[in-house]
């Protein structure tokens, strides 16, 4: 089985710069980016070139030495002022993932937490902080696959929708890692991606991923998920999350509600993968999760090509929120929540 590249790396020391696979030129050219400041960082979160709640988590933190790097500091409080104005920033490039916010919460508490020390030797405790982020997601990446593998067959089909694979974090994946450790633990799946409109993070990217691992892959248009499932061709379904409120509502790409309800009335179980840093305890529901629009033109002039017509109203949602009620498990690195309860999740994540 053949691992993919990376999808995200911090070359160098410092001075040094994020890389990234620009997501949105996959699958039929394979480009790495480099970014050298923070308005780099900030454009590829917000355009997609680097997506998926962990990664975009992995990118804030890198993304935080990229801003505070290259200039000279005259005191700790005029390095204070730029680490608050960069991790500021950072935080309006996209509302829903709540790993973003965590990640810039984490480096703006490490640095907190060392007040005495010179600029010069934060910003070195800070990248150990950034790297420690990137090395905790890859592990929690596999204990998820490890958790979670049993739950689905031991042969058969499995419908995903949207990207949860190591496009989306910094290891493996979510849903995406469950998968693969089934596969390596002797499970014959096929998967199913959902194209995931508008944008075709299935299509392009799971497939793709499936791809470079030997792994079965059917491409169905979203559509196509009640008939696939009709025609029994799936037993299990398993997304991830973007934002997991305390009662196991969550959060993922726009359309996973639908699959999540189709998957009900079929009999199908859906499980969703997600790390403890998705859960965002404070808020007691998924009507509290806040939902990113997108540019009306992801729909109207998708991939180049104009398919509304002028004047017509668009509403582009990127996310909704699956109850917790149609969710049979959460499978994290820190064990599988089920049933999917309030005290669950309180139990398992804090």
């Amino acid at each position: 089985m053949t691992s993919i590249p990376r999808t995200l790396s911090w070359q160098g020391e410092l001075p040094g710069r994020l890389r990234l696979i620009d997501q949105t030129k996959l699958p039929a050219e394979f480009l790495e980016i480099d970014c050298e400041t923070v308005e780099t960082v900030w454009e590829a979160i917000r355009s997609l070139r680097v997506r998926g709640a962990p990664a975009i988590g992995v990118s804030a933190a890198y993304g935080t030495i990229v801003g505070l790097q290259g200039r000279a500091y005259a005191d700790r409080s005029v390095f204070n002022a730029r680490l608050a104005e960069v991790t500021d920033y950072l935080a309006t490039s996209r509302p829903t993932a709540v790993n973003l916010f965590w990640a810039l919460d984490r480096m703006k508490a490490v640095a907190a937490s060392q007040p005495q020390l010179e600029p010069e030797a934060m910003l070195a405790r800070l990248l150990d902080e950034a790297r420690a982020i990137d090395a905790e997601d890859q592990e929690m990446c596999l204990a998820m696959g490890r958790h979670g593998a049993s739950l689905l067959p031991a042969s058969g089909g499995v419908l995903t929708h949207c990207n949860a694979g190591g496009l989306a974090t910094a290891g493996d994946g979510t849903a995406l890692s469950v998968i693969f450790a089934a596969v390596a633990a002797g499970h014959d799946l096929r998967v199913f991606a959902d194209e995931t409109r508008p944008l075709l993070q299935g299509a392009r990217l799971t497939a793709w991923e499936c791809r470079q691992r030997n792994i079965p892959v059917t491409v169905i248009c979203d559509s196509m998920a009640a008939l696939v499932m009709r025609e029994k061709k799936v037993q299990a379904v398993i997304t991830g999350a973007d934002r997991i409120a305390a009662n196991g509502d969550a959060a993922n790409k726009v359309g996973t509600y639908s699959v999540a309800m189709l998957a009900e009335a079929h009999g199908i179980p859906f499980y969703v993968a997600a790390p403890s840093s998705t859960f965002d305890l404070s808020l007691p529901s998924g009507d509290g999760i806040p939902i990113e629009e997108r540019d009306a033109a992801e729909i109207t002039h998708g991939f180049g090509r104009q398919t509304v017509p002028d004047g017509a109203d668009v509403w582009n949602p990127a996310f909704d929120v699956t109850p917790a009620r149609l969710i049979k498990a959460i499978v994290t690195e820190r064990g599988v929540i089920s049933p999917v309860t309030a005290d669950n999740v309180r139990a398992t994540i804090g």
